[in-house]
């Protein structure tokens, strides 16, 4: 395993961004920056053998900051939505910058997406540290996060999350890469077949907040389970479908335990023949088709990126977790450790 770090460029303020280069011995290879712990590249083979870029992106490093769709960034302190800013823990009320509608996304603003973290080499992986001060977004206590990033020799792309606080806190850590399995630049992802582990899913209001309990995914269109492409349903007219002019909903993954790695989603290109396997200890997964990527910075190479050009896939806790209590608890406390996985397992078909 081959490891390239590279000064990528510098902010305003002279923070230096720093790029890193993982190869494996096939050639198939990853970018990684110390922009919010992101994601740049994932250089992998198709059906043919042939090399191309499945995560969208940019060239230019600035343009990771405030970029509408978090292109291959990992959001924090919370991913996902709170609504209307705001919670309760320990009896203490805490309000967050609105910047969503009427709620609060991916840590406000100035989320740890929008950050430069700390970052090194660790033996064949690499390390983004980010130190999150008390009060910073209006969330309780210090806290210090770790993204671990390691690329093996089988195309597998392990993320692990750690954190640690040092007073009650909300945490919700993934990473937001948008894949296109034909390449990114390469035209709409609608071809792409998923198939999901996710039986159930969580209906949301009209401004994405989930409701309450968990609804069954068959008979509708939120149903993955067999497999289909992304585009067979996105037009039907469903609550779902018509909020977010496309699929940007958590699904339930299917026999969730606390710390077991299990498989969350599955995505093929036919075209390519490229398949992505997520797997993940978290309980939900958001898939996002890109509804809004119009407008975004222009991408590498040039290329100008279109609604449903590309699908994130992110593995995480629910959206609004710490309004709701039945659902898996996002809280942590001093003494505890934050600890998630997420695994982008490339292969061919």
């Amino acid at each position: 395993m081959n490891i390239e770090k590279q000064l990528w460029g510098k902010t305003p303020d002279g923070k230096e961004i720093f790029l890193y280069t993982i190869k494996n011995e096939s050639g198939a290879y990853v970018k990684l920056s110390s922009v919010g712990a992101g994601i740049v590249s994932v250089v992998v083979p198709d059906k043919e053998g042939n090399l191309a870029d499945v995560v969208i992106g940019y060239d230019d490093p600035m343009s990771y900051f405030a970029d509408g769709p978090c292109s291959g960034k990992c959001p924090g302190r919370y991913a996902n939505r709170i609504a209307k800013g705001h919670f309760v823990l320990d009896g203490n009320e805490y309000s967050l910058p609105i910047n969503n509608a009427c709620n609060h996304l991916h840590g406000g603003p100035e989320g740890f997406q929008n950050q430069v973290w700390d970052s090194r080499i660790e033996g064949d992986a690499v390390e983004f540290l980010y130190f999150s001060e008390d009060g910073e977004a209006g969330y309780p206590g210090n806290l210090k996060a770790v993204a671990h990033y390691e690329w093996s020799e089988e195309n597998e792309l392990t993320l692990t999350f750690t954190a640690e606080a040092d007073a009650p806190t909300v945490v919700n850590l993934t990473n937001h890469a948008y894949f296109n399995l034909n390449g990114e630049g390469s035209g709409t992802v609608l071809n792409h077949v998923l198939k999901l582990n996710a039986s159930e899913y969580l209906p949301t209001d009209d401004t994405l907040i989930p409701v309450g309990a968990s609804e069954p995914v068959a008979g509708t269109p939120m149903d993955f389970v067999s497999g289909k492409t992304l585009g067979a349903e996105i037009k039907a007219d469903f609550p779902a479908l018509n909020y977010g002019k496309g699929y940007d909903n958590c699904f339930v993954i299917d026999g969730y335990t606390p710390g077991q790695i299990q498989t969350a989603a599955e995505l093929y290109s036919p075209e390519s023949g490229r398949v992505l396997e997520v797997l993940t200890t978290q309980p939900g997964v958001q898939i996002y088709t890109g509804n809004w990527l119009e407008g975004c910075p222009v991408g590498k190479s040039g290329h100008i990126y279109h609604d449903y050009d590309a699908v994130a896939i992110e593995c995480q806790h629910y959206p609004d977790s710490p309004n709701k209590p039945e659902y898996p608890t996002t809280v942590l406390r001093p003494g505890e450790v934050f600890e998630q996985a997420i695994i982008f397992s490339f292969s061919v078909r």
